[in-house]
């Protein structure tokens, strides 16, 4: 996820906000200290245009 955020120029405030969430939790799940919730998951790979997949890290392709 990091990689992602990094590629795209946003902040993980900026992300937080897209998932409507703060950003020590967007920093949580970054991290893998807290799970990432499916509908995030889901908002994420919209945003990003990527596979559910590939942000779990089950496929290397975007």
């Amino acid at each position: 996820m990091r990689d992602l955020r990094e590629d795209a120029d946003k902040t993980q405030t900026q992300i937080a906000e897209v998932l409507g969430t703060s950003q020590t939790m967007y920093a949580r799940y970054e991290r893998g200290a807290n799970e990432l919730p499916i509908h995030h998951l889901i908002t994420l790979s919209k945003y990003y245009g990527v596979s559910t997949d590939y942000l779990l890290g089950l496929n290397k392709e975007r």
